[in-house]
């Protein structure tokens, strides 16, 4: 029980600037109907993540490096973001001034709070790889974001790409510390307990009007089990990303 209890604060203290972002969602929804503010709301959840971003760097919570793998994901985040709302995916409801082509730049924050949740979780997990081969991983991570474009144009391929995933990472290991002891799971174990997880914050994000999906005009309703696979496939992007960015241990390689 100690040990869990010591897992669960270490994955709080990872989750910090996702809790972050989520917050502000919420809170810039429960204060409009009390507070007459002076921009748009989703101008103002950029203004504040930007300030957050810049408070993380500051105070050591995120290093250069680390800021780094953010900002590439955050740029990923947003080209994706883009072309979903042309497809018509989903849509950000509100107008604001700081948006491309209808979307707010505030939502490429999302994308980094996932890269900084990995980050964040290297460091202070210590974590290490066995068995891990990158290039077999990240040429499947980039099929992964490729396929999010072209399966409006040639069919959706992400089963297919799920099994591979399932196949290629299946003897790949990640190592984790908790106080004195070091664990490990299966790689893509842990590709799935992200992705739920990043689902159920995008039901609590699209809850508080983030953004919104086909069918949620009326009302919210509970976002698609469908995209619980989506998030475990771009999660894998962005720890290909980190493990080419980000020093690793080396006494984990061969186990």
């Amino acid at each position: 029980m100690a040990q869990l209890c010591r897992f669960v604060w270490i994955e709080l203290q990872c989750c910090a600037f996702a809790i972050v972002v989520l917050a502000g969602i919420a809170a810039s929804t429960l204060l409009r109907g009390y507070w007459d503010a002076p921009i748009l709301r989703y101008d103002a959840l950029l203004v504040f993540l930007v300030a957050v971003q810049v408070m993380f760097v500051a105070s050591r919570l995120e290093t250069p490096r680390e800021l780094l793998v953010v900002c590439i994901f955050h740029i990923l985040g947003l080209v994706l973001e883009i072309f979903k709302v042309a497809a018509g995916s989903w849509e950000y409801p509100e107008s604001g001034i700081a948006t491309v082509a209808g979307v707010p730049l505030y939502a490429g924050f999302m994308y980094a709070a996932v890269g900084s949740y990995i980050c964040q979780a290297f460091r202070r997990f210590d974590l290490g790889l066995g068995n891990y081969r990158i290039a077999v991983v990240g040429t499947l991570a980039m099929l992964a974001y490729v396929n999010f474009f072209t399966h409006h144009l040639i069919g959706d391929f992400r089963f297919p790409l799920l099994v591979a995933f399932l196949l290629a990472t299946i003897r790949m290991r990640v190592w984790f510390t908790v106080g004195d002891d070091r664990y490990w799971m299966p790689l893509p174990l842990s590709f799935v307990l992200i992705g739920l997880f990043l689902w159920i914050a995008e039901n609590i994000a699209t809850y508080f009007g983030a953004w919104q999906y086909p069918g949620q005009e009326a009302g919210w309703q509970l976002v698609h089990i469908g995209k619980f696979s989506s998030w475990t496939l771009l999660v894998t992007l962005s720890f290909v990303l980190v493990t080419a960015l980000i020093p690793r241990r080396p006494d984990d390689q061969h186990r």
